[in-house]
């Protein structure tokens, strides 16, 4: 039961997951029927890549006592040649000026050990069922 993450319904269109003592809420974009209250699912999905890839970065200068006060990650997403989905994620660690040269390259790796990009490269097998919910 650990594991298992509980979705429910919150009215509208407002969908939210509870997961480890955390409710993530969720909701559409007025303009796909929702109140906007909450960030949609796909937008979650796509900020769970640029902060898995963030911690990543701040735990490697966390390490090495270097400020990360002056460190942004931007990721930009470029639509596929049909136009429909993702195509391309690009991140771009943004390092200030006194940022050590020799760490540069090795930055990079640390993001690159994200545990969601590395799912997204070998994604798990998707299984969905009904069942009929004891009362």
């Amino acid at each position: 039961m650990g594991n298992d993450m509980i979705i429910s319904f919150g009215g509208g269109k407002k969908v939210n997951a509870e997961f480890k003592g955390f409710t993530i809420h969720t909701d559409q974009s007025p303009n796909g029927g929702g109140e906007g209250s909450a960030p949609e699912p796909f937008a979650l999905f796509l900020a769970s890549i640029g902060t898995c890839a963030g911690i990543y970065v701040y735990s490697f200068c966390q390490q090495r006592q270097i400020p990360t006060d002056n460190i942004r990650i931007v990721q930009s997403h470029f639509p596929k040649e049909s136009g429909r989905g993702i195509g391309k994620i690009v991140i771009d660690i943004q390092l200030p000026a006194d940022f050590p040269e020799k760490y540069r390259d090795a930055v990079i790796n640390a993001a690159n050990l994200c545990a969601v990009k590395k799912h997204i490269q070998d994604p798990p097998v998707f299984e969905l069922s009904t069942s009929i919910a004891a009362s």
